[in-house]
């Protein structure tokens, strides 16, 4: 019997000592042999890019006046809404008119009466200019007349001028507004004395149809602008044809268009920076003056740009950017670029890249520099097959 159960113990073990080689040979030793990792590329070829340049800027208003008073006197009436819209030659103020209007009609009487004295003195100066002629009066006498009636011509052109100033400093007691626009708040309120050519102002009218927009740009950015279009990198905006955009405080775009209408000959020594101002219609007053905003200006046309889209490019610790490219081997390359400026979702590449080149954007992670690889077409806008997005969904619940 114990003949029997050894036997037996000696064939389980023997049974069991095969199945378990038998298991470890169906095991892989290494890594799974399934070939070359697969990346997506993307080809560069030349584009033709819009320069386009982001500026920071502010507005301001097309026409801005402070409206001060030219006379002395105190402010009897306000005669406008603050913050409505006013026309020019609409009446602002008024000033008590009491003094100018007493010195206008002085001036008038005064006027009048030197007036009542030319026509007798010129009819005596006609006689006596006769009458020394045939000797029947003196020389002196006929010179004393001509005098007189000089002088009394002299006398009405004074007082002409006088009641000119004088109906002038009466128009000044109504203060009108000198151009049209948005008049701001009243800084004055009835009963308070108004001087003459004051510092403080009155009001400000500013008109916002249209409306600045002073933006800076460095001034190093233009040196190589001017460069690249002297090169024939970039080929300039003709005239007429430079288009501007503006993004607002929020980020959503205005909705219409700008025209650039000058650029500052000086550049800011404090910032290196100059000043570029445009243009913008502004019908329904959405843009203010003082609102900060993003003047999208368009310099120039890059006629031969090599664009690499920004998932493939990396950075080393220095910072330095690179991509991973496919040789005509296969294998993988490292090659530093220097990037431009972003386009969209991508970098404009200066240095570095040909056309040609291909640039790997998926399987990054697989490609290492001098590995084998294999290369499929990169497909940005593919989705997943309805059989992928049915096969995610969780398993319906059975009640």
């Amino acid at each position: 019997m114990h003949g029997f159960y050894r036997t037996g113990l000696i064939a389980i073990v023997g049974i069991l000592f095969i199945g378990l080689a038998l298991s470890g040979c169906g095991k892989p030793k290494g890594p799974p042999s399934g070939g070359a990792p697969e990346v997506a590329v993307v080809v560069m070829q030349y584009e033709r890019v819009p320069i386009v340049t982001e500026l920071p800027g502010r507005t301001s208003a097309y026409l801005m006046a402070e409206v001060r008073p030219q006379v002395n006197g105190i402010i009897k009436e306000r005669l406008f809404t603050e913050g409505s819209d006013v026309k020019a030659g609409d009446v602002l103020y008024q000033i008590d008119p009491a003094s100018y209007q007493a010195a206008y009609d002085n001036a008038g009487a005064s006027l009048a009466r030197v007036e009542a004295n030319l026509l007798p003195v010129r009819s005596k100066a006609e006689r006596y200019k006769e009458l020394v002629a045939i000797k029947a009066v003196s020389q002196q006498e006929y010179e004393d007349v001509s005098a007189a009636l000089l002088q009394v011509e002299a006398d009405i052109k004074y007082w002409k001028a006088t009641v000119e100033s004088a109906r002038i400093n009466l128009g000044y007691t109504r203060i009108t507004a000198p151009i049209s626009g948005r008049i701001g708040k009243s800084n004055v309120t009835v009963g308070a004395l108004a001087t003459a050519n004051q510092a403080s102002a009155f009001t400000t009218i500013q008109k916002l149809d249209p409306v600045y927009v002073d933006a800076t740009q460095s001034s190093a950015n233009l040196l190589e602008l001017k460069r690249n279009m002297a090169s024939g990198k970039i080929k300039g905006n003709g005239p007429g044809q430079a288009q501007v955009k503006l993004l607002l405080e929020d980020g959503t775009p205005y909705p219409a268009e700008g025209s650039l209408k000058f650029s500052d000959v000086t550049v800011d020594p404090s910032t290196g920076s100059f000043i570029l101002r445009m243009v913008f219609p502004n019908q329904k007053n959405t843009l203010l003056p003082g609102m900060y905003v993003r003047a999208i200006v368009q310099q120039g046309v890059a006629e031969q740009a090599i664009l690499a889209p920004q998932q493939g490019v990396s950075r080393d610790p220095k910072g330095n950017p690179f991509v991973l490219i496919v040789d005509a081997q296969s294998k993988v390359e490292q090659r530093m670029i220097v990037t431009d400026r972003a386009v969209g979702d991508k970098w404009r590449v200066s240095s570095g890249l040909a056309p040609g080149d291909q640039v790997i954007v998926e399987g990054i992670q697989k490609a290492r520099p001098g590995a084998s690889v294999k290369v499929v077409p990169f497909n940005a806008g593919k989705k997943e097959s309805p059989e992928a997005a049915k096969s995610a969904q969780p398993p319906a619940k059975v009640n």
